[in-house]
């Protein structure tokens, strides 16, 4: 259970409004993130999974104030970091950080890798150039590449290598919480494995907090102390990783679970498919998000909005019927 979280959102929404186009009437904006709660605890791994344009990136951004929110609170050791003005923000902005999905096109072509992971520590003012390059030198360490790293462009790297200094330079400013956003997903697999143990292995020598944003679930398994679940800009479910894994409860995850391979080829697998249209992000909100799409939806589950209920200590779960005891799991 957490009681100090050094991360969380309360009813964080990010609504998009549509451009209006000419003559037409005003179309309504896009729900992307519709009412988030989420804490994150010093030290912790949390997994944030669900399918593609459910929500997951646009979550990660505003926990960073990368993009501001529509309404909610955003809270950094308790402080409402949506309130704070430029300056303020900036000075926050050293102790989280984000590591990007493509390693290749978050980096300046144009750069050498001493300037790329200098470029923080310059923007901030920390220190002179020799302990700068002292400092992108020990990150080069950090991170397993070589001096010769240094003088050399994003080209000259592979995938796995431009990763770990997209790595090396979100720790340049010694930050305590780090966004992985889908950071291994464009990687082969057997790379995949590197780059995340070399995030364990960070996470465990300099005490770093993770929210890990990834559609790849076994992924996430591995990595993750809990996991939330995402569906159509809400949470649907958060619970510790091996008990959702084990135990699913809420109808979506367990379809996304069943969707996994099997763990040996001679045993086989129910696949539930998710029938059903998927809504519109510009829905008004009412409702369960998933409702029209669950076998299990019953007429309240269209008009009434699900809040979490704790099926144990540590696991919540956003569903009326599994609240109501209607529906056991």
């Amino acid at each position: 259970m957490i009681t100090t979280p050094l991360i969380e959102a309360r009813g964080l929404r990010k609504h998009f409004e549509r451009p209006r186009r000419f003559l037409a009437p005003a179309e309504p904006p896009v729900r992307a993130v519709d009412g988030v709660d989420l804490r994150i605890a010093p030290g912790e791994t949390l997994g944030l999974v669900g399918e593609s344009g459910c929500g997951k990136s646009t979550t990660g951004r505003l926990l960073l104030r990368l993009i501001e929110p529509t309404g909610g609170a955003i809270l950094h050791h308790g402080q409402d970091i949506t309130r704070l003005d430029a300056a303020g923000m900036r000075s926050k902005r050293r102790a989280m950080q984000i590591v990007f999905q493509d390693p290749y096109g978050s980096l300046n072509p144009r750069m050498r890798v001493s300037e790329l992971i200098a470029e923080p520590l310059v923007i901030h003012g920390v220190g002179d150039s020799a302990s700068r390059a002292s400092r992108v030198q020990r990150l080069l360490d950090l991170v397993s590449l070589p001096s010769s790293a240094l003088q050399r462009y994003p080209h000259e790297f592979s995938g796995g290598q431009r990763q770990r200094i997209g790595i090396a330079r979100a720790l340049a400013l010694e930050p305590e919480f780090i966004v992985a956003d889908e950071a291994v997903s464009a990687l082969d697999v057997s790379v995949q494995a590197q780059v995340i143990n070399l995030l364990r292995e960070l996470q465990r020598d300099l005490k770093l907090t993770y929210l890990f944003i990834s559609h790849n679930l076994a992924v996430v398994r591995n990595i993750s102390d809990r996991v939330a679940v995402m569906y159509l800009g809400r949470i649907v479910e958060v619970a510790p990783a091996d008990a959702l894994f084990a135990r699913p409860q809420h109808p979506y995850t367990q379809a996304l679970l069943a969707a996994l391979p099997a763990d040996h080829p001679a045993q086989r697998r129910t696949h539930e498919v998710i029938k059903g249209d998927l809504p519109k992000p510009d829905a008004n909100g009412l409702g369960c998000r998933f409702a029209n799409r669950c076998p299990h939806a019953q007429s309240q589950c269209l008009t009434q909005d699900p809040v979490f209920h704790h099926t144990a200590p540590d696991h919540q779960v956003a569903c009326l019927r599994i609240a109501d005891g209607s529906l056991t799991l």
